[in-house]
């Protein structure tokens, strides 16, 4: 699977000056969406307990960690696993921070259905999942009304590498993944699944012509990842 595999740092740069420009209305509300090579991110709420590992072990394992701004515990991103960032702009009064992350739920559960995955949501958590199994993590941060960060879907994940976490947080919870699941793996199919669910939770119509601002910030990075409503 390959959509775009982007160094976390990178991309992170690249997701905070998208959010400077949709703050200033520069551009519309965007999606992007990328492959990190191995990274574990540590959220705001992140709890030193749940780093299974020293990050000396993580680094000879070729692991990188961040620690970011984003609400939440404890992830991981690697190969096999769709990063989607939405930069959208919870208008105030339309749209709030619990809502928005409803609709980003939705819109997986959606994608996954599309892929031939039955997904749903579980009361008082956060994610997406397929049956008592985590197949999709999110994450999000909100300044000045538009959201950072996102979700994290695994795909085609090596998810031997949740074993160095507590994934989010859970000490029980069992990852799994799109191929585990049996369903479609290939990258045009998830990314027009991941697309359709945003379009259909949000009542967006995402366009792949880039608005000349974003064009301009791709230098490096995969284009076709992104697209914009």
């Amino acid at each position: 699977m390959a959509l775009g595999r982007v160094d976390y740092g990178a991309a992170l740069v690249f997701q905070r000056r998208l959010h400077e420009l949709r703050v200033a209305d520069e551009i519309p509300d965007t999606l992007v969406l990328f492959e990190h090579p191995p990274v574990i991110t540590l959220g705001k709420s992140a709890k030193p307990a749940n780093l299974l590992v020293s990050e000396a072990e993580l680094a000879r394992r070729g692991v990188a960690v961040h620690r970011v701004e984003r609400g939440g515990d404890v992830t991981f991103h690697g190969p096999g696993q769709l990063v989607g960032y939405p930069v959208f702009h919870l208008r105030q009064g339309l749209i709030g921070v619990r809502p928005f992350v409803d609709r980003m739920q939705q819109a997986l559960v959606v994608a996954l259905e599309r892929l031939g995955v039955v997904a749903h949501l579980r009361q008082a958590l956060v994610g997406v999942w397929a049956e008592d199994r985590k197949i999709a993590s999110i994450g999000i941060a909100v300044k000045r009304w538009v959201t950072l960060h996102g979700f994290a879907l695994n795909v085609t994940t090596d998810l031997s590498y949740f074993s160095l976490i507590n994934p989010c947080g859970m000490t029980q919870v069992r990852m799994t993944s799109v191929a585990r699941e049996g369903g479609s793996t290939d990258e045009p199919s998830v990314r027009q699944a991941i697309v359709g669910g945003f379009q259909q939770a949000f009542g967006v119509d995402l366009q792949r012509n880039l608005p000349r601002s974003v064009i301009s910030l791709t230098n490096g990075l995969s284009a076709s990842a992104i697209d914009s409503a």
